[in-house]
């Protein structure tokens, strides 16, 4: 994405004002310093502490990177249908293709379980800086991290706590979750209904999608009970109401030093999407060799497209000179307040040059890190349930705060859930993706890599795909209890892709470890510097870039002057669906829409825009009204927020949601799914 010289002309008048204090309708704020006053200034309203923690209750984080809300007592939870679309594949067999066809329990002993999903809603937050400050970066902070979260949660299954790090290290805070193991889907459209336009309309407006899902929260077998849930708005919307989201959004980047943007536009986006582009045409060739393969390809084909057309708009951002100049501009407020103050300079030295000095050896690791330990398997399940079970063994003989972070005693149980989840594997995936990797970690490390000759040995990538497909027995749910249980096994047994991951788990731990402390440590010993003298400066009037934890923005129903399509309108209508109809996909209509123009009145808001600031992990969040009703579903956003995670546009930046309108009308008039209709509103 380019952005056009208005994008750039708001930005600037926002950069000359206040730096990087946020104006318009920008911000992904935390719900204990959310702008009151500026919304009230600006809207005539704004949330009372009653509101925000009402919605805060009813807010819930999937564990899957998306959002969701409680909109009954019993424990239902509204989401997107693409939200949802791990579980219908893994419910999935040759019989019933839920990723295709949708899914409907018309009753709620018909609700199924989705294998190792899991949710959380943030109940308490409480600010641990000095205590985690007091400790340097490095082991001993992970392992005080560790005990904050153990003394708030001890055993409980029924939370989860959580130690977060905000303003890049300028402040902790404890978050306790209460926690959901147990989150069974009750309905989802078909993939048609709820990805009308596929890829050519992803990230794009007008559009004509029900990307909406319902799943419920169960508790020791039965729906969990909520006093206070949220209610759909029968009315919908109209242009310029007020629109308050609550999400999860998953990052942004909008903190970065110049130094770490331009690591991120030279280096690492340009891998990434070349990353990308060349999985993506290897599922495509893949998912033409027949039905069933385009079955099994067909979700992660979908995220990699996704993903792809994000790092596309965000390397297009940083390439805009004048969108890079903005942001050497907000740097520039906090360099001259250091050299201009002494006390500053004392207390902080000089964190940019820090920085810089991190991202030239960055540049040198971020490699092998990348493909032996971050892209591990490129998605295996087997590989990476291999690598839990191999590490698991390993690292539970240890003491605790010598371990990996992810097993240390209080991840371990989520790390045995997660692991010991039942779900089906994808063999055609499986192998695609195996033998992507291993072609990828050669090409990218070389030939002559110690880990690439200890992976290939005398093999070809597709020889050894294939003995794990045939042979190895990590997709068996009882052969990976018994390797838990029995760590000592898991060092004896030849299974081939245990053995995968024996060969090169070493050089995956050195190359995490160089990474850690040449990158990792002294990154964030140097950022929490530039954290405190963007607070000394600026105060906080700022919010903390997005890092998956529960956020509330604000916005208007707003349409957009396109600079090459002209004015787009804020709303498209139920009519609108049937004349974009072609027939030919994907602009064709699933088969329960295709007579049905009749039962949904034209004049129904199908989907709608607003100028709310998210990003991916808002996927799913409710769009609420001054009263808290809820009067849309946010699924994405048009093509030029896919920049979002380094800068917000109000001119260009739209929020895409369904109306409640629509999903009203299609629960009732296409699904005959009345009684969940009913429960929306109750």
């Amino acid at each position: 994405m380019r952005i056009p010289a208005i994008a750039v002309a708001t930005l600037l008048a926002a950069t000359v004002a206040a730096a990087s204090v946020a104006l318009a309708d920008e911000g992904m704020w935390t719900f204990d310093n959310f702008p009151s006053a500026r919304v009230k200034q600006a809207y005539g309203f704004a949330p009372d502490q009653k509101w925000l923690d009402r919605v805060r209750k009813a807010s819930v984080r999937l564990d899957v990177g998306c959002s969701g809300s409680v909109v009954s007592k019993d424990g239902l939870v509204m989401t997107n249908r693409h939200c949802v679309v791990d579980c219908e594949s893994d419910l999935s067999s040759l019989g019933h293709d839920y990723v295709q066809d949708g899914f409907f329990a018309t009753a709620r002993k018909d609700e199924k379980i989705c294998p190792g999903a899991g949710a959380s809603i943030l109940q308490s937050m409480t600010d641990v800086t000095q205590r985690v400050k007091r400790i340097a970066a490095g082991p001993a902070r992970t392992a005080e991290i560790d005990a904050i979260e153990t003394e708030a949660c001890g055993e409980d299954r029924a939370k989860m706590c959580e130690v977060v790090n905000l303003y890049r290290g300028g402040q902790y805070q404890l978050y306790v979750y209460d926690r959901y193991d147990d989150v069974r889907i009750a309905f989802a459209p078909e993939v048609q209904s709820a990805s009308f336009g596929g890829d050519p309309d992803n990230f794009n407006f007008p559009r004509y999608a029900l990307d909406m899902a319902l799943l419920r929260l169960y508790r020791d077998g039965k729906p969990a009970a909520f006093t206070d849930p949220l209610k759909l708005e029968a009315s919908g919307s109209k242009q310029g109401d007020l629109v308050l989201v609550p999400s999860h959004p998953g990052s942004t980047e909008r903190l970065l030093t110049n130094a770490q943007l331009e690591f991120q536009r030279d280096h690492f986006l340009p891998w990434r999407i070349e990353y990308l582009a060349q999985i993506r045409g290897a599922m495509l060739a893949e998912s033409t060799k027949g039905e069933e393969e385009a079955r099994q390809i067909s979700e992660a084909l979908e995220n990699v497209e996704n993903s792809l057309k994000v790092f596309k708009g965000q390397r297009g951002a940083l390439v805009e000179p004048s969108f890079f100049a903005i942001k050497a501009g907000e740097e520039k407020k906090l360099r001259d307040a250091l050299a201009m103050r002494t006390d500053l300079r004392g207390k902080y030295g000089d964190p940019f040059a820090e920085v810089a000095a991190v991202m030239m050896a960055q540049k040198r690791a971020y490699l092998p890190y990348q493909m032996l330990e971050v892209r591990y398997g490129a998605g295996s399940v087997l590989l990476n349930d291999a690598r839990s079970l191999v590490r698991a063994a390993s690292e539970r003989n240890k003491p605790d705060g010598d371990r990996l972070p992810e097993f240390m005693n209080s991840r371990l149980d989520g790390q045995k859930g997660a692991l010991l989840a039942e779900a089906p594997v994808h063999p055609v995936l499986e192998k695609l993706e195996i033998v992507f990797w291993l072609e990828k970690t050669r090409e990218y490390l070389g030939a002559d890599h110690p880990a690439v000759n200890a992976l290939f040995g005398s093999r070809t990538s597709g020889e050894i795909a294939t003995e794990i497909i045939n042979s190895s027995q990590v997709g068996d749910l009882g052969f990976r209890k018994r390797m838990w249980d029995n760590p000592q096994q898991v060092a004896q047994s030849n299974d081939p892709a245990l053995a995968l991951v024996k060969k090169a788990d070493d050089a995956a731990r050195a190359a995490r470890a160089k990474y850690e402390t040449s990158v990792t440590r002294p990154l964030s010993i140097a950022t929490e510097k530039v954290a405190g003298l963007r607070f000394d400066v600026l105060g906080k009037d700022i919010y903390p870039d997005a890092n998956f934890t529960l956020r509330l923005s604000y916005g208007t129903v707003k349409g957009w002057t396109d600079p090459v399509h002209g004015d787009v309108k804020p709303f498209t209508y139920a009519s609108g669906l049937w004349d974009r109809a072609t027939g030919a996909f994907p602009f064709n209509l699933a088969n329960r829409w295709v007579d049905a123009k009749s039962k949904i009145p034209a004049a129904t808001e199908f989907n709608f825009v607003t100028t709310n600031d998210v990003v991916g992990g808002s996927s799913g969040s409710p769009a609420l009204d001054r009263e808290g009703r809820i009067i849309g579903l946010v699924f994405d956003g048009n093509i030029h927020s896919t920049g979002g995670a380094f800068g917000f546009d109000p001119a260009l930046n739209r929020t895409v949601a369904v109306s409640s309108q629509m999903i009203l009308e299609a629960l009732r008039k296409i699904y005959s799914a009345n009684a969940l209709a009913d429960e929306l509103q109750k």
